[in-house]
């Protein structure tokens, strides 16, 4: 049986690389029974925010199964993974079987005390760990439960996030053609889930804090998938274009996404948005025939005609060192940007302020903080 276990909270201050702490959400008791990305973010997000989580895991199932979501480099005897270290820092972890008398006690007596539950348990399984609607509100009726299920119309079928990928678009639309799909390399469908999540919470704290009451916040990841999907929902709902897999390209605008290999071997990528920028690109590259040429004068003639411009574009690109090339297309405010692998990203001034380590259990864990935001009251 897996141990309750004592954590060892990062420093909570603007020295830790922290831009907001909330002395409000102090007094705050978050019970989370949720597992894997979605509803821990959520906890996590909380936690950052100066909140006591206390996640509940089962330890007849080894505790969240991202425990042993490990890669080939990680220790596999360690009770914990990097995946999930990225959600599950700055909590209490408990493990009580819900199942069984003696943890049905436990967990109520937590409940009872409790401003907010995070879940995501199957519909089949809420009576079986206690968790349904009813009981919750009866333990605890001031109580805010935040629930994420998978499918907004089909309770019972279990979400995984490629497979929502899929179903909701996404897939489609990525990869360099139809034969070579890709998914987004993060879960993007949990995590936009668990901003929704975050926003319902907050209106429910909100909603309590004037009037008291409690609240069912429910969020479904095909629907936050869905919202996730913005100007290309609209190309197709108002013009009727169905988005295709255009690798880092973008359908509306050129040359936005193209990538380009300079003369060091090192890539870079270009997100001309306007007129202007483009011709101050051309001046750069010693290419003003280009902003006369009849394909190229508008951003629809470069859309139309961007396997061609690329073609232009390339030699010129690949004739400067990146750090030289990018800084004139910088000066000139021209957006562009070096195509940096994560190691490289997590290098800069801002990730390495954004970098929080803490123990669990015993082992030392890194990352990224969850919470980007800024604020001062006044």
């Amino acid at each position: 049986m897996l141990p309750s276990s004592g954590h060892v909270p990062c420093d909570r201050g603007k020295e830790a690389g922290q831009p907001y702490f909330s002395p409000m959400l102090r007094d705050l008791l978050v019970i989370e029974t949720a597992g894997v990305l979605a509803g821990p973010a959520v906890g996590m997000f909380f936690a950052e925010l100066g909140a006591r989580v206390v996640k509940i895991e089962n330890p007849s199932a080894g505790g969240d199964v991202t425990r042993r979501w490990k890669l080939p480099e990680e220790d596999p005897s360690s009770p914990v993974s990097a995946y999930f270290s990225s959600v599950n820092h700055g909590k209490e972890h408990l493990h009580l079987n819900l199942k069984s008398a003696e943890g049905r006690k436990d967990f109520d007596a937590l409940l009872a005390k409790a401003d907010v539950l995070i879940s995501n348990h199957m519909a089949q399984d809420a009576e079986k760990l206690g968790l349904t609607r009813d009981r919750l509100r009866a333990l605890n009726p001031t109580l805010i439960h935040g629930h994420i299920r998978g499918y907004a119309d089909d309770a019972a079928r279990p979400a995984y996030d490629v497979v929502l990928q899929a179903e909701t678009g996404y897939l489609s639309m990525t990869g360099t053609d139809p034969e070579h799909l890709a998914k987004l390399p993060v879960a993007v469908i949990d995590i936009l889930a668990a901003h929704q999540l975050k926003e319902g919470l907050l209106l429910a704290l909100l909603h309590k804090a004037r009037t008291g009451l409690g609240a069912y916040v429910e969020v479904s990841l095909e629907e936050a998938a869905l919202t996730g999907l913005v100007n290309q929902a609209t190309n197709w709902l108002m013009a009727g274009h169905v988005a295709r897999p255009l690798g880092t390209l973008h359908p509306n605008i050129a040359p936005y996404g193209e990538v380009f290999r300079c003369a060091d071997g090192e890539q870079l990528v270009l997100a001309v948005g306007s007129d202007v920028q483009f011709t101050k690109l051309c001046q750069i590259l010693d290419l003003p025939d280009l902003t006369s040429d009849p394909r190229f004068i508008t951003n629809a003639d470069r859309v139309q005609h961007r396997n061609a411009l690329a073609a232009e574009l390339t030699p010129a690109m690949a004739a400067i060192p990146r750090p030289e090339l990018l800084d004139s297309l910088l000066q000139a405010g021209v957006p562009a940007g070096a195509v940096n692998t994560i190691d490289q990203a997590l290098f800069s001034p801002a990730a390495k302020r954004m970098t929080l380590e803490e123990v669990i259990e015993g082992v030392r864990t890194v990352r990224i903080r969850g919470n980007a935001f800024r604020s001062e009251h006044y």
